[in-house]
């Protein structure tokens, strides 16, 4: 363990090795990597822990700087572990460089089908009791992170004391075509929303559009499509996400001896929003954290657009109507323009067609429940179905939710100390 300190706080880094597949305990191991955060002044002392899940899938735990957000908050009462769950950060990261290590396609696929919720929370399960001698702890899931805490509370509700979400709570039983089939409206509505807010966006989102269409630039070696350019809208999820959109499309072109073009400023910027580099899992599994009940997710985002057809840029060009931007789907042609992923096609192809994934989730134990939850539901949140979120609160025994559109889909973020602030005041029936 190597600990070290931030202004106000000590850090402690941990790596654990725990099986690959925990259904076969004496076989492969992995290492997964937690960051264990205190109050300086409360280093010494015997306190609750608290367990970070991050959204996703794919990402690792957030670096955070000192006791900013609402680590600062939570510092106050608990020890906090920001884990990387397996495949991200520093816990065996799994990507173009280093799935080759596992063989072909084929094995990659195996190898990434036991990187779902069921083995994050096996992991964590098998962490906890060294970190806490057997102690119960708080699991706060945000986003895909509490996905895995509706898993936990299926799985191993004996590990937890209580349970925070925030953006997070998962259809129990939804296919992901039905996922999809509900995202889409949702996308629509945010991208009205923008458009509403700045109407100039209308004609510059057909400007490139028809441009792309007919050029295809590549930039570091990803390639801009109509499709690649409409993705952006996956920054109208968050809170600041319209406004980051309006001013990157502003930037869109520059002239040059050789006629107007795309500008080096903009291509770079949907780039770095597109690239799926620092987080190729987000890509590989993010229909399969859907998958359940022997059916194949089947690029379950690019078949159901087609049920939606206003979201065809070639149609839209067409016509005098907008270009929608997309949001949080995976397609196809994603691992066709950006580098990270083209060496991993045949692999996403091979996810896509599985069939035995096993439920993720119990509807009879979350129906009995005894830990307390709390959960908060950002409404008409673009990332998680605000319906679907509902109805799964309330087939969990004693769940309490706080519903707002005071935030986005990243209030956890934006709202800091006061979110976590009201989830540890229902679970503590203080409101």
């Amino acid at each position: 363990m190597n600990s070290y300190r931030q202004p106000g706080l000590v850090l402690t880094d941990h790596r654990f090795t725990v099986p690959l597949d925990h259904a076969d305990p004496g076989g492969e191991q992995i290492e997964i990597f937690g960051r264990e955060i205190v109050s300086a002044g409360k280093a010494g002392q015997e306190l609750p822990w608290l367990l970070y899940l991050e959204g996703g899938p794919g990402f690792g735990a957030r670096r955070f700087t000192g006791a900013e957000a609402w680590l600062g908050r939570a510092v106050r009462e608990f020890r906090v572990l920001l884990l990387d769950q397996r495949g991200t950060g520093l816990s065996t990261p799994a990507n173009r460089q280093t799935l080759p290590l596992r063989g072909g396609p084929r094995e990659q696929a195996d190898y990434l089908a036991h990187f779902r919720a069921d083995s994050i929370v096996r992991d964590c399960e098998f962490i906890r009791p060294q970190l806490t001698g057997g102690a119960a702890w708080t699991v706060l899931g945000q986003s895909f992170g509490g996905f895995c805490a509706v898993r936990y509370l299926s799985a191993a509700p004996e590990g937890l004391s209580t349970v925070l979400i925030t953006g997070g709570l998962p259809s129990l039983d939804a296919h992901a075509d039905d996922v999809y089939r509900a995202a889409y409206p949702r996308i629509e509505r945010k991208v009205a929303a923008h458009y509403a807010r700045y109407p100039q966006d209308v004609e510059r989102a057909r400007e490139i559009t028809a441009h792309l269409a007919e050029h295809r630039p590549e930039s570091a070696g990803h390639r801009l499509t109509p499709e690649s350019f409409q993705s952006l809208g996956i920054l109208l999820g968050g809170g600041s996400g319209s406004h980051q959109l309006h001013y990157l499309l502003e930037n869109a072109f520059v002239r040059t001896p050789h006629g107007t073009e795309l500008s080096d400023t903009f291509q770079e910027a949907v780039r770095t929003t597109t690239s799926f580099a620092g987080h190729p899992l987000y890509a590989l599994l993010h229909e399969a954290i859907y998958g359940q009940g022997g059916r194949a997710t089947a690029w379950a985002a690019e078949r159901v657009r087609a049920e939606f057809p206003q979201f065809d840029a070639a149609t839209a060009l067409q016509g005098e109507g907008p270009v929608l931007f997309t949001g949080e789907t995976i397609h196809p042609w994603h691992f066709e323009v950006d580098p990270a992923l083209r060496p991993l096609r045949e692999t996403a192809e091979l996810l896509a067609s599985r069939t035995d994934w096993e439920p993720l989730y119990d509807p009879e134990r979350l129906a009995a429940n005894e830990v307390p939850v709390a959960a908060a539901v950002f409404h008409d949140d673009m990332y998680v179905d605000t319906a679907h979120a509902l109805r799964t609160a309330s087939a969990i025994r004693g769940l309490r939710t706080w519903v707002t559109d005071e935030f986005e889909h990243d209030g956890l973020r934006a709202g800091g100390p006061r979110v976590l602030d009201r989830l540890l005041a229902l679970v503590r029936d203080e409101v």
